[in-house]
């Protein structure tokens, strides 16, 4: 049976080509004028998810 993916989780989280699961850093919507230039450039990249949440997220997204 093909799993359909759920496309609200696809939108947060991508898988890397090594299994790794990454998502948008919290913390950007607004107010960012104030933060350091440090700090804004860390949010520009992608994190790490956690490692517990990566068997049920993995699930959600079976095309990888």
């Amino acid at each position: 049976m093909k799993l359909k993916t759920q496309k609200s989780v696809s939108k947060r989280y991508r898988l890397t080509k090594s299994g790794k699961l990454m998502h948008k850093t919290a913390g950007q919507g607004h107010f960012n004028a104030r933060e350091s230039g440090n700090v804004t450039r860390a949010k520009r990249s992608d994190a790490p998810a956690n490692k517990s949440d990566l068997k049920s997220i993995k699930q959600y997204i079976p095309y990888k």
